[in-house]
């Protein structure tokens, strides 16, 4: 074989090997590229399921009803006692308009279905009225007064018509459809989502108390986590002496940052509940739960800050004659700061979104009322969205979707701090 026809042999091998090399690299991108396709498939997936079921939440049905302010009922004695006033019998008041404009209801189980067009909140609305403005009292308003959440899964679709009728709800839906054609059902934007705390009627229920339990146990996390966490790096990376001590307090970090969540739970449920006799479901022992659990992340991020300064930095203020606690306070602290900041909001991040620990130490309760402060009897978001999850009604789940929007909002919106945090002060050596 002549030297040409081996150097075209070698040259057509080594074609046919890039050949096959290119081929398993085009093969190897394009899995990475479904892979990720897929992947944003599922989550589009998930988000517009959870949107479609939800974003309905944020406005509520309304039904408009010529209220007569009947001083027989509310005030027979004419004296405008805020006692008289708020013990009067509201209820008769808001279900007189709904007998006059169907009389021909007449048995005691219908009527009963005709007054649960209305919400048992629409008394309470109209009993606020009269104790802010007694001069009501003797008048007749046009009211826009809160539906039913059977009333309110129909209006919105979420029921429709025909199930409804099937399922015996026929004189509803008739009652309904007249309503409508006289333009007295209506949709507004339902504030009592975010301002009022659970309830068992879910037209009712709000994110309101959640919300300030979440407040107020992340407040706690804070304030106990990241001085400590920092505290700690520093001392971890500037001050400590390399032996099996800081080594040990280093392998155990690294493994509480890997330790389930609902084992801090237990640990809480045992020092802070049942040893220290701290109260059950309050924000203080869940933002003190959290905080362990929080505490590695924050401690790993401020050393990979910390480690991030060069140490030109350290060497400069040293040759000038600063001292140690100087040159960290004064010079290293600051430019690693930023890092700080980031790892800290990604921990409350994490911890905001946990429900395992929080129902170990019994935030699981049912709380109507909103906390006015961390020793309060509070729930958290997650664990809000957790209840409601379980519930059997329709709107629960509305309102489950509605609040995991919420949710993940506050989440987004915390991880996007975070990113400019460390885009607005990172500093490139």
């Amino acid at each position: 074989m002549s030297n040409e026809q081996t150097k075209s042999r070698t040259y057509d091998l080594v074609q046919a090997s890039l050949e096959r090399r290119y081929a398993k690299e085009r093969r190897f991108r394009l899995m990475g590229l479904g892979a990720i396709g897929l992947g944003l498939l599922f989550v589009s997936v998930l988000f517009v399921s959870i949107i479609s079921n939800g974003y309905t939440a944020f406005v509520q049905t309304h039904i408009r009803l010529p209220v007569s302010f009947d001083a027989s009922i509310i005030d027979p004695q004419g004296t405008r006692d805020p006692e008289v006033l708020r013990n009067a019998d509201y209820r008769r008041v808001v279900r007189q308009p709904l007998r006059e404009m169907f009389p021909g209801v007449k048995g005691r189980r219908d009527k009963r279905k005709l007054y649960r067009l209305l919400s048992g909140e629409a008394a309470r609305e109209v009993a606020a009225m009269v104790l802010d403005d007694p001069s009501l009292i003797g008048q007749t308003r046009e009211l826009w007064l809160l539906a039913d959440d059977s009333v309110d899964m129909i209006i919105k679709g979420h029921i429709t018509r025909e199930a409804a009728i099937a399922n015996g709800g026929g004189k509803l839906v008739a009652w309904l459809e007249q309503l409508e054609r006289e333009g007295r059902i209506g949709k507004e934007f339902n504030a009592t989502f975010f301002t009022a705390g659970d309830s068992r009627e879910p037209e009712q229920a709000g994110i309101g108390g959640a919300v300030a339990g979440s407040f107020y146990t992340l407040l706690v996390t804070l304030l106990l986590s990241f001085p400590i966490g920092v505290a700690a790096a520093v001392y971890l990376e500037e001050f400590s002496v390399q032996n099996r001590f800081t080594d040990l307090i280093e392998v155990n970090i690294n493994n509480l940052a890997a330790v389930p969540s609902i084992v801090f739970g237990l640990l809480g449920l045992a020092i802070f509940i049942n040893l220290f006799g701290l109260p059950r479901s309050a924000p203080l022992v869940g933002g003190l739960v959290l905080t362990l659990m929080t505490l590695p992340t924050i401690i790993i991020a401020s050393r990979a800050a910390l480690k991030s300064v060069p140490p030109s930095i350290r060497e400069a203020a040293l040759g000038i004659g600063a001292s140690k606690m100087q040159t960290v306070t004064h010079h290293v602290l600051p430019l690693a700061m930023p890092g700080m900041f980031t790892g800290a909001i990604i921990g409350m991040a994490q911890a905001l979104g946990e429900t395992a620990p929080l129902l170990m130490i019994g935030m699981v309760a049912f709380i109507v009322d909103i906390p006015g402060g961390p020793l309060d009897p509070a729930t958290v978001l997650p664990v809000q969205i957790y209840l409601w999850a379980d519930s059997p009604e329709r709107a629960f789940v509305e309102r489950t979707s509605a609040a995991i929007m919420v949710l993940l909002a506050f989440l987004i919106a915390m991880n996007a701090i975070a990113v400019i945090l460390r885009r607005r002060f990172e500093r490139r050596w």
